[in-house]
């Protein structure tokens, strides 16, 4: 007897309740800090855009640091090299966790979000390059619409009252997570210089030393808060980036659990980095990165600059066409199925909310554009392309949300108060 077809797995389809637990966690933390994120861009336009713009970049452009080590920087370049390897840190250790037990874990399950968050990569570079060549203009901000902004993304989603279902969710989350692996890796290949490989020698072996206190289950803090700075310092004195130094030891750090744990050292550093991060680290760089003067003219140069222009295609044409071209052509190639109770207008709209590239976006700017008269212009387009791929996704998730709240409903119904939804204990889950 011939065996029976193997039923294809649904996409979108009902999480695990750990992994839905798991995703919960994460995205609670990074939605308050999304509305923090928000907060500080305003702030950072106001500011910047009034009487007082004056006292805005002199705050931004003060120096301070222990110029014997090499660290006499900016408060700018403080937040973007130093607070934000508390961002890429957490990154680091989210994709760990997605690789060892979320949704990366085997070739089946990461073949759609890896390949719609690659194409969601290429594409809105390719838009760039496209527009900036046909202009005349700068190719090397080909990366800056590359990176999806996860907590601003679920700003707009808390702001909207959404009900999107987990699955939505945690597609989107995953998308997020490729994407700052991708930003990272073209950070540290493409936007390193005046390298200083005794730095670097440095800051490999202290990566060795951190992976052995790990392998050999060493506990306490002590031993890794001062391993962690010294190979951040050694990193940027290397010449790369300081952030890899961050998403280097996110990946370390062990994210599963020994015998005798509660909670993995990953789950440990992230629940007591993650708020810090969301809601300190990544809002002062905004604030300190988004304050961009605004007037006509400056409005006018987005839309007429090669450079600009193509960093606002890229993000709301680029992002949204690459995404959703690229999950559907992998789902139409493999033994994916959409889940039933959704639809691909539903994937179309998370592809325009992934759109929204603000923290790294405005990272790649400032290390594509070192003039601040190029970078500017570039920081508009960030901010109007994030600006218009929000509204579209609003325009789009608001048209469906009825469909949404009712599935939201469901896998959270939970009649016997039992404290683990009734969608995981009745046959339900195998068609969703």
């Amino acid at each position: 007897m011939a065996a029976a077809p193997r039923e294809r797995s649904p996409f979108l389809g009902l999480l695990s309740l750990p992994e839905r637990t798991a995703i919960a966690q994460a995205l609670r933390t990074e939605t308050v800090g999304g509305l923090v994120l928000l907060g500080a861009a305003v702030v950072a336009l106001v500011w910047a855009n009034t009487p007082w713009a004056d006292t805005y970049e002199r705050v931004r452009d003060f120096h301070f640091g222990i110029p014997a080590l090499g660290l006499d920087l900016s408060i700018g370049h403080w937040t973007a090299d130093g607070l934000l390897t508390l961002f890429f840190l957490v990154a680091g250790i989210e994709l760990k966790r997605e690789l060892v037990v979320g949704e990366l874990r085997t070739p089946a399950t990461a073949a759609l979000p890896v390949i719609a968050a690659i194409s969601g990569m290429i594409v809105p570079a390719a838009f760039y390059a496209l527009t900036a060549s046909t202009g005349g203009g700068n190719p090397d901000g080909w990366a800056v619409p590359m990176a999806t902004d996860i907590a601003f993304a679920l700003a707009v989603l808390a702001v909207l009252s959404t009900h999107l279902p987990a699955a939505l969710r945690a597609f989107l989350l995953t998308l997020a997570v490729v994407d700052d692996l991708g930003g990272i890796l073209v950070i540290a290949v493409f936007f390193t210089s005046d390298l200083n490989f005794a730095a670097l020698g440095g800051a490999f072996a202290g990566l060795l030393a951190f992976y052995l206190l790990q392998r050999f289950r060493v506990r306490g803090w002590w031993w890794y808060a001062p391993l962690a700075v010294a190979i951040w310092v050694l990193m940027y004195n290397g010449g790369v980036h300081a952030t890899v130094a961050g998403v280097a030891m996110g990946l370390i750090l062990r994210t599963t659990r020994d015998k005798d744990e509660d909670r993995s050292p990953g789950e440990r550093t992230s629940h007591l980095l993650h708020p810090a991060s969301a809601g300190i680290a990544v809002p002062l760089f905004a604030l300190f990165a988004a304050g961009v003067g605004v007037s006509a003219a400056s409005l006018g140069e987005v839309f007429t600059q090669p450079e600009p222009l193509g960093v606002v295609l890229g993000l709301v044409l680029g992002k949204t066409l690459g995404i959703f071209v690229g999950t559907y052509l992998a789902a139409r190639f493999t033994r994916a199925r959409l889940n039933p109770a959704l639809a691909w207008a539903d994937v179309f709209a998370l592809s325009a909310l992934a759109g929204i590239g603000f923290t790294v976006a405005l990272l790649i700017g400032e290390l594509a554009f070192t003039d601040p008269s190029a970078a500017e212009p570039v920081k508009a387009a960030v901010l109007i392309g994030s600006l218009i791929a929000a509204g579209l996704a609003a325009m789009l998730i608001k048209r469906r949300n009825r469909i949404y709240r009712r599935l939201y409903e469901e896998e959270n119904r939970d009649e016997d108060h039992d404290g683990i939804p009734d969608v995981y204990q009745s046959g339900a889950i195998s068609d969703r």
